[in-house]
């Protein structure tokens, strides 16, 4: 299998429907695939749900969707930081949802989705407001939570690098979430800065196997 390459982030990013539930990687603007939400933004598709660490960081890429009204839910684990002025806004009017999620059950949440788990129970939130409406259970005198998988229609994400077969590596904490959301999406858009012949990346070098990538634009 050979991921697609496009010639820009417009065409990677054609064909996202409204209502879609789409992964962004990043963990604030560390990886944050910025060129292909703004492609996502003149695309025009609205009532999306976004699945991402954070809400947006000042005006650019997250947040400038978000200001678009493209976005109808926020699903996250930190909405709020110095430079949230617009996912604040939208939040304290009532023109967007949100579901806060712990760090760890984010990342565990989208790798179930990848790995075909369809659910799992987690410590993490027991005696918490994030437990309302959740099963809990108690195994070896631990409370658990049932969490159930995060699963997105697709996923948008920055790499280093990629080969034509999609294969990914990433650079430090530029890596974050891409990973785990390529797997959890039915279609992964990878924006990397230079694609490689087959074979030029070393096997145990890559992250992200080409199996989960379908679409590959450098910018």
């Amino acid at each position: 299998m050979t991921a697609t390459e496009y010639p820009d982030p417009d065409q990677a990013v054609a064909g996202i429907a409204d209502g879609a539930t789409v992964a962004i990687g990043g963990f604030g603007s560390a990886g944050q695939p910025v060129e292909l939400i703004d492609a996502l933004r003149r695309s025009g598709p609205r009532e999306l749900t976004v699945v991402s660490n954070n809400a947006g960081n000042g005006d650019f890429g997250l947040a400038a969707l978000l200001a678009a009204g493209r976005v109808r839910k926020v699903i996250c684990s930190f909405p709020r930081q110095s430079d949230s002025y617009v996912f604040d806004e939208l939040y304290r009017s009532g023109r967007i949802e949100l579901e806060v999620v712990p760090q760890g059950n984010l990342a565990e949440r989208l790798r179930a989705a990848g790995a075909g788990i369809g659910a799992f129970f987690c410590p993490t939130g027991v005696g918490t407001a994030l437990a309302e409406g959740k099963e809990q259970r108690t195994i070896d005198g631990r409370d658990y939570l049932l969490e159930y998988p995060i699963r997105a229609d697709v996923a948008l994400i920055k790499a280093h690098r990629a080969d034509r077969m999609g294969n990914l590596v990433y650079r430090k904490t530029a890596r974050n979430f891409g990973p785990v959301m390529a797997t959890a999406a039915r279609i992964t858009v990878a924006q990397v800065g230079q694609i490689l012949e087959a074979g030029a990346i070393d096997p145990e070098a890559v992250v992200t196997p080409g199996i989960f990538v379908d679409r590959l634009v450098t910018v």
